[in-house]
C-alpha cells in the first residue's frame, strides 16, 4: 500500500469515529506534522550553514551532559 493510500485509509477510518475523537486525533496529527516540519526546516538551515563553512567542532561530552540536563537520564 502506498503512503498516500495509507493516509487516505487512516482518514477514512478516522471519519467513522465520534466527533470528539476526530477533533483530538486531528489536533494530534497537526501537532506531529508541525513538529516534523519544524525539524525539517532546522535541518535544512543547519545543512546550509555547514555548507557555508559556518560549522564548529562540538565537545561530544558536553553535548551528552546537556542532553542529560535537558531531558533527564543516567
Amino acid at each position: 500500500m502506498s503512503k498516500a493510500n495509507t493516509l487516505d485509509l487512516a482518514m477514512s477510518k478516522a471519519r467513522s469515529l465520534p466527533e470528539a475523537a476526530q477533533e483530538q486525533l486531528g489536533r494530534e496529527v497537526l501537532l506531529r506534522v508541525e513538529t516534523l516540519d519544524g525539524l525539517r526546516t532546522a535541518i535544512e538551515v543547519g545543512v546550509r550553514q555547514l555548507d557555508a563553512g559556518e560549522g564548529r567542532a562540538l565537545d561530544i561530552e558536553e553535548v551528552i551532559a546537556h542532553a542529560h540536563r535537558e531531558y533527564g537520564g543516567a
